[in-house]
């Protein structure tokens, strides 16, 4: 199985593919992907067996096109998700911003 950037037309196996997801977005469900070719950046959705692709619009995330992928599932937790096809897991980390605190006036 092969795995597309929408970008450039390369495909990827899906450890490379998945390997270049970054920043887990739980708040919005994306996740955010560099395409280890042509460096273009995209959020997708990981749906149960299909990968969502689109934009975000008025603070939610619309899925336009989807690719399929067989056997796929994920798994959601507090600071990361999960990927996973048959036995192999790809975990993908949330980016926890630092807290700001209050300047002084």
């Amino acid at each position: 199985m092969m795995l597309p950037c929408l970008a450039c037309e390369a495909r990827f196996v899906p450890d490379d593919y998945f390997g270049a997801c970054h920043d887990y977005n739980r708040g919005r469900d994306v996740v955010a992907w560099t395409c280890p070719r042509c460096g273009n950046r995209d959020e997708i959705r990981v749906l149960p067996g299909e990968l969502g692709f689109g934009y975000r619009s008025r603070g939610r995330y619309a899925v336009l096109d989807r690719i399929r992928v067989p056997g796929m599932s994920r798994r959601r937790h507090d600071l990361r998700l999960d990927i996973s096809i048959d036995t192999r897991v790809w975990r993908v980390p949330t980016r926890v911003m630092p807290a700001r605190t209050a300047t002084p006036a």
